[in-house]
């Protein structure tokens, strides 16, 4: 038996590779192993004006979900390696990761991460698990420990991701079984929520095939979602789909797909109760073509990111196999109208050759730092791409792109917390910062910052000083602390900050 099945899979794949069964064009390295290099990241991918494009790393294996630590380094989670890396920042400038290590392993299949205050999420294939994270120095700082257990991940679709999202809650989907079917377990094909602690655990949104990639809108906080629309209905349809989610709302799978059309399978000519499940289902706000798969989605919110980007949302489309002829394979950016309308262009483009075969690679998942660094991973080729707002070469006069603009001071008074002030006096003393700061004193700080830009300045500062991974707390403490001794001083130097 297990030779007949050997034989099996040896002749379907054959029968593949030799087109013999339609609508399927593989990307082989997925399966065989893939890589990239400079030279083809610099002469084969295509990038938006405005922008400049590094092969960030291209030793990550199956780099699937990101997360951007307060120290600027990179999480990047392998599932089928069980394990999340680091990628330490790109301190030196060069356009590469300054280095690389695992973080944790022995995981099942991890995909999603999230952080929030001092904790690492991590969405496994089974549950949900979190650890103390140290941003200063990247590492585990605590017990891993599940929180949310005894989900299931059997079937096509096991990856689970993970978000926090404005209202305080931890967010979490989880695809289907199956191409199409009738669900059995309500946590599949579903997008889930709860308490940070893994408490208050419940259903949020059903009818989602498989809602891989989520993010909240900048300017309402509506959260929206990508969807993988079925199999197996020929090379152009259903389509992908993106859907603003509401609570409870259901989303039309398996009844219907794309417009409340009938699926051929569990839709048409079935009985008045479906009807009225399609009838009532949620359509989607915009529709990608067929079998693009739309992974990871981020809407762009870092100021540095040039105007007509602000507020868009990237979207990865991992490209196509279920097509006779491949399509996708690039990163696209979503543009709202002032009527609520949805444009799509291309961002990131070229993975897929000019021959409609060749793949380069498959863009997985989009992050975005403060300083509007934005990163793109790559399953297929094992990689991650960086994107930095700035052309190649700038004009004399011009800021370069990672410097932080010069900010006009604020008009009003500067309201001193004096608690958080003395707590800001305590970290610069434990910290040694006069020893640096004899030599380079600090100047006109209420000139160019207010409060909380001085507070966000902690996050990005200027070599030589380090990235210390300060709470929000300890930032906006240290800010108070710095902003007091300016001020009672009456100078335009600090030389000597210590009480």
């Amino acid at each position: 038996m297990a030779v007949f099945a050997a034989i099996s899979i040896v002749l379907l794949v054959a029968a593949v590779v030799a087109g013999l069964i339609p609508g399927v064009n593989l990307p082989w390295g997925q399966l065989l192993g893939a890589h990239t290099d400079d030279k083809t990241v610099r002469h084969q991918l295509q990038l938006a004006p405005g922008y400049r494009l590094d092969l960030y790393s291209d030793e990550v294996p199956n780099a699937r979900f990101m997360a951007v630590t307060r120290n600027g380094d990179l999480l990047v989670s392998q599932p089928r390696l069980g394990q999340v890396s680091l990628l330490l920042a790109d301190r030196n400038g060069d356009g590469k990761a300054d280095g690389q290590r695992v973080l944790i392993d022995g995981l099942q299949r991890p995909h999603g991460l999230a952080l929030f205050e001092d904790w690492l999420y991590i969405a496994e294939s089974n549950g949900v698990g979190r650890a103390l994270f140290d941003h200063s120095d990247g590492r585990i700082a605590g017990r891993y420990q599940k929180i949310v257990t005894g989900l299931a991940d059997t079937g096509n679709h096991w990856t689970k991701t993970i978000g926090m999202g404005p209202d305080g809650w931890m967010y979490l989907s989880s695809g289907s079984t199956c191409n199409v079917c009738k669900e059995e377990d309500p946590h599949r094909a579903a997008i889930m929520r709860f308490r940070p602690d893994g408490s208050q655990f419940e259903i949020y949104a059903t009818g989602l095939r498989n809602s891989v990639g989520f993010d909240w809108s900048p300017k309402d906080g509506a959260l929206y979602a990508t969807d993988n629309g079925r199999d197996w209905l020929g090379n152009d349809f259903p389509p992908c789909e993106l859907n603003r989610i509401v609570q409870d709302g259901f989303y039309g799978w398996p009844y219907a797909n794309g417009d409340r059309v009938p699926d051929p399978d569990f839709g048409e000519g079935k009985n008045s109760e479906i009807q009225q499940k399609i009838a009532a289902s949620i359509p989607p706000v915009y529709e990608f073509r067929a079998h693009n798969a739309p992974l990871g989605m981020r809407f762009l919110r870092s100021p540095e990111q040039p105007a007509r980007y602000r507020d868009a949302a990237l979207v990865a489309l991992h490209g196509s196999w279920n097509r006779d002829v491949k399509d996708g394979y690039k990163v696209v950016a979503l543009h709202w109208d002032g009527s609520g309308k949805i444009r799509a262009e291309d961002f990131l483009w070229g993975f897929l050759g000019d021959d409609r075969n060749t793949v380069y690679g498959r863009p997985v998942d989009i992050a975005e730092d403060a300083r509007g660094n934005i990163y793109i991973s790559d399953d297929y080729a094992g990689a991650v791409y960086r994107v930095q707002p700035g052309a190649a070469k700038q004009n004399a006069s011009a800021a370069p792109a990672d410097q932080r603009p010069s900010i006009i001071a604020p008009k009003k008074p500067l309201a001193i917390d004096g608690d958080a002030a003395r707590q800001g006096a305590q970290i610069f003393e434990r910290r040694n910062c006069i020893r640096c700061h004899q030599q380079l004193p600090l100047e006109d700080l209420s000139r160019r910052y207010t409060l909380k830009q001085l507070a966000d300045y902690f996050d990005t500062p200027t070599p030589p000083m380090p990235n210390y991974g300060f709470s929000n707390s300890q930032k906006r403490a240290l800010a108070h602390y710095l902003m007091e001794r300016e001020i009672q001083g009456g100078g335009r130097q600090i030389q000597n900050f210590l009480p």
